[in-house]
């Protein structure tokens, strides 16, 4: 196992500061890259990074192979040609510290497009040839996804002047489109193809400035966390073209659907509404599907976080047409024959678990057969809900952890430490003080500390702690719709100060991983 001492920073690229309503990957994105240099980080994690719809949610995307258009840069647009400067000139006065993802959609997206039309009809010549490369080089799922966003936003378009609400693909499209009948897929190719070619621009875009991004991260030896969820979105391309993975009628409806049982944040549960695999047939394929989307995903990132990875060894089967996940069951999943049949095909898998939630010796057990990290929540280690007492069983709490971890404060889940440390009660703080031997004039950065200190190998801190924010930054309320996904920084937050901070904690604590590389060649000379 490698036991290199990690130190990072979670935050999502829509939360990077800029002019255009939301964080991109232009001029900020290597700005906030130069200061975890400063600030000797070595892991940049972020969440899911695909094309989001209803509700923001980067867990609910359209694809878990694409990338989000909203991500891509004008600025680096108009710097290859593809829009002018003066189609920026007149955008709209967005909000400084929140994304409201309305008025991005509506003046971005035109915008987008505008650009990729012009690149389908002006493109230089090396330019067409490296997005001919990228069409074939990605077209076991781009061809699907480009058709499915013409579809959907053509019969979102009926549904909207119709007044009806919740449009997907099985429940509102053409029968003969939504099946994916022959003629129907031939004639909707045939009939737009300047808007399939359109939506394949815009994922060339993503991907050449993702990838460039990734390789300026990379060349300052930081590593990318990249997040895929366990699930994936009801409507999205990946269910409408690959139905017989999932539990569906004939129809295109779910039987059964995603959740988890009441827990620490939910007292009926989450029902998440996501269809379930078809294991069955999945391994029939000899999970190739799974294979591809792991191969896919760490052609984006370094290191893969799996969410809810508890689901691979049981997940919460939940009947569908339920109003909670109060009434489901248990349902065993082929976790082990899964991971063994991935790494067979791609080798040893850089994977952190997130094996939070019901935790069973099974689960484990699953974890600890690969070798993958689980998660460790510093905030759950001293809520009464979640755990709360100083003791053995207390699985949150530093002085339990194995080497082979991860801890973050709290993660995009959770409130911030700050507006989450106002909320406990007398007992909790006392409890806190005591084990920090500390008061709690800086509890967030005594938080941040602990993490650090920990002989977790890993040690990740949301960006909202670093600065000491409040509850009004807070990234997501799970089982709430509005609100979420939203924050952003100012760029001035990342100043001197801060990074100089975090300096001093990954000297402290060991975690700059040029010193352990020096280690790691000393001893083989000397061997």
């Amino acid at each position: 196992m490698d036991l290199t001492r990690y130190s990072g920073i979670l935050l999502h690229p829509t939360s990077f500061p800029g002019p255009y309503g939301i964080g991109d990957l232009g001029e900020s994105a290597y700005q906030f890259i130069d200061f975890l240099v400063e600030a000797k980080q070595s892991i940049w994690q972020v969440l899911p990074l695909g094309p989001t719809g209803y509700g923001d949610s980067p867990y609910a995307s359209f694809s878990t192979f694409a990338g989000n258009p909203l991500l891509i840069s004008l600025d680096k647009l108009v710097a290859v040609g593809d829009l002018d400067a003066a189609d920026l000139a007149d955008g709209p006065r967005f909000p400084i510290d929140k994304v409201d993802y309305g008025q991005v959609i509506q003046w971005k997206m035109p915008l987008l497009e505008k650009a990729a039309r012009n690149f389908l009809r002006n493109a230089e010549a090396k330019r067409q040839a490296d997005f001919d490369t990228f069409c074939t080089e990605y077209a076991g799922w781009l061809d699907d996804f480009a058709l499915f966003m013409v579809v959907k936003e053509h019969f979102d378009r009926q549904a909207r002047e119709a007044g009806v609400f919740g449009a997907m693909w099985n429940n509102y499209w053409d029968k003969d489109i939504a099946l994916r009948r022959t003629r129907a897929m031939a004639r909707w190719q045939k009939e737009q193809v300047e808007a399939i070619g359109v939506k394949k621009v815009l994922q060339y875009y993503f991907f050449e400035q993702w990838g460039a991004l990734r390789r300026y991260a990379n060349q300052q030896d930081i590593k990318i966390v990249g997040d895929i969820p366990i699930f994936v979105a009801p409507d999205s391309v990946d269910v409408w073209a690959n139905r017989g993975l999932f539990h569906l009628d004939k129809t295109g409806q779910p039987t059964v659907v995603a959740g988890v049982p009441p827990d620490y944040f939910s007292e009926t549960g989450q029902l998440w509404g996501n269809p379930l695999y078809n294991w069955r047939a999945m391994a029939k394929q000899n999970y190739q599907w799974w294979i591809e989307r792991v191969q896919a995903t760490l052609q984006l990132v370094d290191i893969i976080r799996i969410d809810h990875f508890r689901g691979f060894e049981a997940y919460w089967e939940i009947p569908a047409g339920e109003k909670t996940a109060i009434k489901g069951r248990w349902v065993k999943a082929p976790g082990m024959e899964l991971f063994e049949t991935i790494k067979a095909a791609l080798g040893e898998l850089p994977i952190l678990a997130e094996d939070l939630g019901v935790i069973t010796p099974a689960v484990v057990a699953l974890r600890d057969h690969f070798g993958f990290p689980g998660m460790k929540i510093l905030q759950f280690a001293f809520d009464a809900k979640e755990a709360g007492e100083l003791n053995a069983t207390n699985a949150f709490l530093p002085h339990n952890y194995n080497r082979n971890a991860v801890v973050y404060t709290g993660t995009h889940d959770n409130d911030t430490t700050r507006g989450w440390y106002r909320e406990r009660t007398a007992e909790e703080k006392d409890l806190i003080r005591r084990y920090l031997a500390r008061d709690d004039h800086d509890i967030v950065w005594h938080f941040i500390r602990l993490a650090l200190a920990s002989s977790a190998c890993f040690a990740i801190v949301p960006l909202q702690d670093v600065l000491n924010l409040d509850s009004d930054a807070r990234m997501n309320t799970p089982s709430t719709l509005g609100g979420n996904w939203a924050w952003r920084y100012r760029p001035e937050a990342l100043n001197g100060w801060v990074s100089n901070r975090l300096r001093e904690l990954v000297d402290l604590y060991g975690r700059d991983p040029e010193l352990w590389e020096e280690k790691r060649q000393a001893e083989a000379a000397l061997s």
